[in-house]
């Protein structure tokens, strides 16, 4: 095990928020076993990378999806988690209690923490949702669902299918997925780049980001592969049909205020 605490190369660095682990953090990772002794990795800047002959994930396969392709420093081998050592590391303490963190590829990403805008966009299409949406789905506000044994997302809202007992014993996965929202003002870069390709990747029918930098609605519909074919760009959006319940409208007129 080696651990280095000079600055990563600028070359390493990108737009894409990883969590970053202390030198404690990361010894604990070995104590509790959610690093494994067979995990050849090392603690670089707080980003640990695996050095098992520069295979990403210490032998797990490149990506799951092209998701993380469009991220510039994608040829690093960042260690990868799975769903399970993810939970553990929360057990154990490693994460802030109110932390806003998600699993992407394996890949503890830091999400922003919600400003008044974002939180009141979020509430407003709840309430639209459950004004439209009388026993038709069950509305998740920043819950998890559960792409794959590699990646856990917490949209800001999604809308799954209905369930008696509203996922109690496990997350929605990607065939319950009817919708993902995803209120964008500092996230936008990853929100399109990486979380979008890997929601088309499982198949989920409908995404919107909500952008509130530029003020304009973007929906994806018709997943193929590891991206949308149908894709429209809104300023000004009205009454729209959901994909998955093309029988249910809602008015997003007022989106923007």
């Amino acid at each position: 095990m080696i651990i280095r605490e000079n600055k990563v190369s600028a070359a390493v660095e990108s737009w894409l928020p990883r969590h970053r682990f202390s030198v404690n953090d990361f010894q604990r990772m070995r104590e509790s076993g959610v690093l494994k002794p067979q995990d050849q990795v090392e603690l670089l800047d707080g980003l640990i990378i695996a050095r098992s002959g520069g295979v990403p994930g210490g032998g797990l396969p490149a990506r799951e999806s092209k998701a993380m392709d469009a991220v510039p420093d994608s040829w690093v081998p960042f260690h990868r988690f799975m769903v399970e050592e993810y939970y553990r590391m929360g057990e154990i303490g490693l994460f802030a209690p109110n932390a806003r963190i998600e699993l992407i590829e394996g890949e503890v990403i830091d999400m922003a923490p919600m400003g008044s805008w974002h939180c009141g966009t979020v509430d407003w299409i709840t309430a639209l949702f459950f004004g439209a949406l009388p026993q038709r789905a069950n509305i998740r506000t920043q819950g998890a669902v559960r792409l794959s044994p590699l990646s856990e997302p917490e949209p800001d809202i999604a809308l799954v299918k209905r369930r008696g007992d509203f996922y109690r014993n496990n997350h929605p996965g990607p065939s319950e997925t009817l919708l993902v929202v995803e209120v964008s003002d500092s996230s936008l870069q990853t929100d399109q780049k990486v979380k979008v390709p890997l929601f088309a990747h499982y198949g989920i029918p409908e995404v919107w980001i909500v952008d509130g930098v530029h003020e304009r609605l973007h929906v994806y519909r018709s997943p193929k592969g590891s991206q949308y074919t149908d894709i429209v760009s809104m300023d000004h959006p009205g009454i729209l049909a959901l994909a998955a319940l093309a029988d249910v409208t809602v008015d997003l007129s007022n989106l923007f205020g």
